[in-house]
């Protein structure tokens, strides 16, 4: 079992022995969309941590967008239930990059796949997630390896 699996395990114990509820429920969810992520495809696997990251990166923009649309629809209790999850879900996710990070670290992945031109773009939003890993969602990434190559 990889550590990060084992950290979400441990900790949702200690918060239903706690008595929270939406710590216990949030990483309740939390667990059940790696178990989905493992038993997915044709034979079931393990995840490693950065597999299991990156289900939890999903979880975090799942709930990012779910907050957005609440709040536009009019339904701030229901931003709030989903901002107190995501709080949650943050805390086992690595510290995010400020911008001026996030331009040098593609920059210097587009640089080193050889990348010029914007229709390269898979090829420079590979290397770029590749050097992110997890520190930022896809469409900051994808938004600054367009403006590195626009």
């Amino acid at each position: 079992m990889s550590d990060l699996k084992q950290q979400i395990t441990a900790d949702l114990t200690t918060a239903m022995k706690a008595r929270d509820k939406v710590t216990s429920s949030t990483l309740r969810m939390v667990r059940t969309a790696i178990q989905n992520a493992e038993v997915a495809g044709s034979e079931a696997k393990e995840l490693t941590d950065e597999e299991v990251l990156a289900v939890i990166t999903k979880e975090g923009k799942k709930r990012r967008d779910a907050i957005a649309e609440y709040e536009k629809a009019g339904r701030p209790e229901l931003a709030e239930s989903e901002k107190a999850e995501l709080e949650v879900i943050e805390g086992y996710l690595p510290k995010q990059l400020s911008d001026e990070e996030l331009e040098a670290l593609v920059a210097e992945a587009v640089a080193e796949a050889g990348v010029t031109e914007t229709s390269q773009m898979g090829q420079a939003m590979k290397a770029a997630q590749a050097k992110v890993a997890g520190r930022a969602e896809g469409g900051r990434v994808a938004a600054a390896v367009k403006k590195h190559l626009g």
